[in-house]
């Protein structure tokens, strides 16, 4: 994992779903350790589930940020809390997927200057089986187009795995790296497409290890069980970090590796 690709890559890494108090202690025991440890220049966490295991606040982001993100992605769940919606505005830390209609608050992608690297950071959402957003293909294209690209890791907050996949090879040769999140299982297929993109169908959780999604794991079997809808609480107990770090060449934008990361707390 130390050892670097040809011509010394840079290392990204990107994080599962944040998922209320034992995901944020979970990160902030192990995500400094881990930055120093891979030497990664540059940490993406997706934080939507944060405050609570619904939304964010700005003590979650904060605490976030302080734990060693670059810049803290999200998803469906990030319009939870309304008192967060100026932060998505004023903060360019936090992104909101892209593709969410013209006047929502925040934005869908940023650049941050980091070790030399223009890292560009791209926010989109799924539609299968999820809300009726604007296309997250299109929008990756006006994206890169009003950008000028660069190194560019995607984070496409979506329920399916056959969507994934699609917008992985849709961005294959574009992208350095896409990460799909939002169903908090780890996934095993981390992988380089074949135009250089690296790429993984779900990043994970960093939560409550003995839950379900990192919600409690009696109130979600009930919820299953009855089809009554209410709203699970966060599971406790130690939690584990999950996600992917990529080895990325500094001036292709391609990525030469993809590997895993599962540390428990």
């Amino acid at each position: 994992m130390n050892t670097r690709g040809k011509g010394g890559a840079a290392r990204a890494l990107m994080i599962g779903d944040v998922v209320g108090d034992p995901g944020l202690e979970a990160l902030e025991t192990l995500l400094p350790g881990l930055i120093r440890e891979l030497d990664a220049d540059f940490a993406v966490v997706n934080g939507e589930n944060a405050a609570g295991g619904f939304g964010m606040t700005e003590e979650a982001l904060e605490r976030i940020a302080a734990a060693g993100a670059d810049v803290v992605t999200s998803g469906n769940h990030v319009w939870e809390k309304r008192e967060f919606f100026p932060a998505l505005d004023r903060d360019s830390r936090i992104l909101r997927p892209a593709n969410y209609p013209a006047g929502c608050a925040g934005r869908g992608w940023g650049f941050v200057e980091k070790r030399g690297i223009r890292w560009l950071v791209v926010n989109l959402q799924g539609r299968d089986l999820m809300q009726a957003v604007d296309c997250p293909f299109r929008a990756f294209d006006r994206i890169w187009e009003e950008s000028g690209g660069g190194v560019t890791l995607v984070d496409f907050h979506a329920e399916t795995t056959r969507e994934k996949e699609c917008l992985g090879y849709y961005v294959d040769g574009r992208a350095s790296l896409i990460a799909g999140t939002h169903t908090h299982i780890l996934t095993a297929d981390e992988r380089v497409l074949p135009q250089g993109t690296g790429y993984i169908t779900d990043l994970g959780m960093t939560g409550a290890q003995g839950s379900i999604i990192g919600m409690d794991t009696k109130a979600c079997v009930e919820r299953a069980r009855t089809q009554v809808l209410w709203r699970t609480p966060c599971a406790q107990g130690s939690g584990a970090v999950q996600g992917v770090a990529a080895d990325i060449h500094r001036e292709s934008g391609r990525a030469e590796a993809v590997f895993r990361i599962h540390r428990r707390a």
